[in-house]
């Protein structure tokens, strides 16, 4: 059984780095991302959002929805955690 397990993450491997190889290569000013969605976001984050920093305008306001996702998640990841690390704590009894 523990070979399968590892045999299968093996493929899973090969998969991901055959994969990367359709990815365009970091940073390239012709990828998708940067040909469609960037300019967008540049050019009107001023005056959409009102906010004079892009990060922000971006996070705050394009993405709120998905920031707030990721911030529900990792709130609960931490409260599980806690929960899990102090049920075990001794009785004094």
């Amino acid at each position: 059984m523990k070979w399968l397990g590892i045999t299968i993450i093996c493929l899973f491997a090969a998969l991901l780095f055959y994969a990367e190889g359709d990815m365009p290569a970091y940073g390239d000013l012709s990828a998708p991302a940067n040909v469609h969605v960037s300019p967008e976001y540049i050019k009107g984050s001023l005056e959409e959002t009102h906010t004079p920093d892009m990060v922000t305008a971006i996070l705050a306001d394009y993405r709120s929805y998905d920031t707030f996702g990721e911030t529900t998640v990792i709130f609960t990841a931490g409260l599980v955690c806690y929960m899990l690390l102090g049920s075990w704590k001794k009785d004094d009894n």
